[in-house]
C-alpha cells in the first residue's frame, strides 16, 4: 500500500491551499513512523486503522485536529471551501462526538456563521485544546457545544504555542531563583549598582538595534518607562491612549503618533539596483484596531499561562502587528519586561537585560522575526505606486495569518534568551562590578589618586585587555612606568585569575 496524504495535508491538496504553511503532515501507510524534513516540518505515517473516510473532507478535519497541528488560518480557509449545511449534516451523524464539537464549536469561532442544529449536543465537556500538547489559556464554558474555550485568545487575535520537548525543557527552569541566587551571592550595594547600568545598557541597545543612537534625553526617558513595567493593569497597559504615550515619549517628536496607524506600513530596504526590498508587510490599517483590542483581550485570557509564553505572544503579537510607523521595536521589548515583572518573574525596579542579549546574538533574534515574516511574504500580494505607497490587494486571504499565528519558535527564543540573559549576561555584570570594586581599591592603595583617574585607568585596561595602552600614559604624568606594569599584574590578577 502507497502511503496517501491524510488530515492537513490532503485538506491541502484537496482545496489547492498549497501557500499555507503546514508544520505536521500526515500520512496513511503500512509501517509507521516519524521523519522531520530538510525544512523542519515533522512528517508521521499512520498505520491503515486510522485512514480518515474516503474523499471526505470533514473526517480529514476531525482528523487533523486529533492528530495535526492545530492552525488556526489554515482550517478557517479549509471552512470557507465547506457550505455550511455539510457541516450540519456531518455533526448531526454523532451530536455527542468529541471531535465533531470541536469542529462546530470552531467553525462558528472562525467564520462568524451558524450552524442549525437538529437537536442540542450531548456529552462531557471537553477541552478544546489538549494541555499536553498546546499551551493553554483561561477556560470559558460553552454549553451549545459542551467545549471548554481554553484557547490563549479570541477570534480577533489568537496566538497557538504548541508544547515541543525544546519548549518543555527551557519551560522547567526556575528563573525567578535564578535571579533571587544572584541577589544572595553578591552584596546588595554591587546588585543595586549593576541593575542601574542594567537599565542604561538595556535602554542603549534597544535603540542600537533599531540602528539609532538617542540623545541622553530620549535614553532618560526610556529608562523611566522601564522601570513603570508591570505598573498598569493589562487592559490600561494595552490600551491605545497609553501605547500612545509610550512611543510619543521614546521617538523623536517629529515621529510622535496621535493614535494606532489609519495607513499601510512595510519593514523594508533600499536598493539602488533593485529598488525597495520589502522585509514583511504589516496587517492592513483597516485591521489595526481589532487585532490591537484582540491582544489585549489575549494578555487577560492567558492570565495565569507561563510568564514566558506571555510575555512572546504579547510582546511579538504587538511587533507584528505594528500599530505605529515608528518605535514598535522598543515597545515590543518594553513589554517583554513589562509581562516578566507583571508575572513576578522579575521585581519591580529589576530588569533581564535581553536587548543587550539579543544585540550580540542578532541572527537568533532575526530569525525569530524571519519564521513569521517569511510565510507571509509568499502569500501576500500588495501593489507598489511610484510614492513608495504599497495597497494590499489580496487582504481577506491573509488576514487570518495576522489574527491567528503560531508564536510557538517566538516563545522558544525568547525562552533561551531569557534563561541566557540571566544566567550569562547579569551574572557576567555582577561578576565585572565585584571584580572592578577589588581593582580599584588595590590601585588606589598602589597610587592614591581621584577616584576619577581611577576609574579612567580601569577603563582603559579592561578595554586593552588588561594591557595599558603607551599612548595613553601621557594623559597620567605623575605615575611611574612600574606603577602602569603593576596596574597590569593586578588586573590580570583579578580579572583573569593569573
Amino acid at each position: 500500500m502507497a502511503t496517501q496524504a491524510a488530515g492537513s495535508l490532503w485538506l491541502q491538496q484537496h482545496f489547492n491551499l498549497n501557500e499555507h504553511r503546514l508544520t505536521h503532515k500526515s500520512f496513511i501507510g503500512q509501517r509507521e513512523k516519524i521523519e522531520l524534513s530538510t525544512d523542519g516540518v515533522i512528517e508521521q505515517t499512520y498505520g491503515p486503522r486510522y485512514a480518515p473516510g474516503v474523499n471526505n473532507p470533514l473526517s480529514h478535519i476531525a482528523f487533523s485536529i486529533k492528530y495535526d497541528d492545530l492552525n488556526l488560518d489554515f482550517l478557517k480557509a479549509v471552512f470557507n471551501n465547506i457550505a455550511t449545511e455539510e457541516i450540519a449534516a456531518y455533526i448531526a451523524a454523532a451530536m455527542s462526538g468529541k471531535y465533531n464539537r470541536k469542529i462546530g464549536y470552531l467553525y462558528e469561532w472562525l467564520t462568524n456563521k451558524e450552524i442549525k442544529l437538529v437537536a442540542a449536543v450531548s456529552g462531557n465537556y471537553a477541552d478544546l485544546l489538549e494541555e499536553d500538547d498546546y499551551v493553554t489559556g483561561k477556560i470559558i464554558k460553552n454549553s451549545r457545544w459542551r467545549i471548554n474555550d481554553n484557547l490563549l485568545g479570541t477570534p480577533e487575535f489568537c496566538p497557538i504555542v504548541k508544547k515541543t520537548r525544546e519548549m518543555d525543557k527551557l519551560l522547567k527552569a526556575d528563573l525567578k531563583a535564578q535571579i533571587e541566587k544572584l541577589r544572595q551571592e553578591y552584596p546588595p550595594d554591587i546588585f543595586y549598582r549593576a541593575t542601574q547600568y542594567l537599565y542604561r545598557k538595556e535602554t542603549k541597545s534597544s535603540y542600537e538595534i533599531e540602528s539609532e543612537n538617542p540623545s541622553p534625553d530620549r535614553i532618560n526617558r526610556f529608562i523611566a518607562i522601564l522601570n513603570k513595567a508591570g505598573a498598569l493593569p493589562g487592559k490600561e497597559l494595552l490600551d491605545e491612549t497609553n501605547l500612545t504615550t509610550l512611543q510619543n515619549a521614546i521617538v523623536d517628536k517629529r515621529f510622535a503618533a496621535p493614535r494606532f496607524r489609519d495607513f499601510q506600513n512595510y519593514i523594508g530596504q533600499s536598493s539602488l539596483q533593485h529598488g525597495e526590498i520589502f522585509h514583511y508587510i504589516c496587517p492592513p490599517p483597516r485591521y489595526v484596531h481589532s487585532l490591537m483590542d484582540g491582544l489585549k483581550r489575549t494578555e487577560d485570557k492567558s492570565t495565569g499561562s507561563n510568564a514566558i509564553i506571555r510575555a512572546a505572544i504579547i510582546a511579538f503579537g504587538f511587533v507584528f502587528i505594528h500599530p505605529f510607523e515608528d518605535g514598535n521595536g522598543r515597545l515590543h521589548r518594553f513589554l517583554i519586561h513589562d509581562m516578566l515583572t507583571r508575572d513576578g518573574i522579575v521585581d519591580p525596579g529589576l530588569i533581564i537585560p535581553v536587548s543587550a542579549h539579543m544585540i550580540n546574538h542578532m541572527r537568533d533574534y532575526d530569525e525569530a522575526l524571519e519564521n513569521y515574516s517569511k510565510p507571509l511574504m509568499q502569500r501576500i500580494r500588495y501593489t507598489n505606486s511610484a510614492n513608495g505607497e504599497i495597497k494590499v490587494t489580496n487582504a481577506q486571504q491573509v488576514e487570518s495569518y495576522f489574527r491567528y499565528p503560531d508564536l510557538t519558535y517566538q516563545s522558544a527564543y525568547l525562552a533561551q534568551t531569557i534563561t541566557a540573559t540571566i544566567l550569562q549576561d547579569m551574572t557576567e555584570e555582577l561578576n565585572f562590578l565585584a571584580r572592578y570594586d577589588e581593582l580599584k581599591k588595590d590601585i588606589q592603595d598602589l597610587a592614591d589618586m581621584p577616584d576619577k583617574e581611577i576609574d579612567n585607568i580601569i577603563i582603559l585596561l579592561h578595554q586593552n585587555k588588561g594591557i595599558f595602552p603607551n599612548r595613553r600614559k601621557n594623559n597620567f604624568p605623575k605615575l611611574t612606568e612600574g606603577e602602569f606594569t603593576a596596574m597590569e599584574i593586578i588586573y590580570r590578577e583579578i580579572f583573569k585569575g593569573k
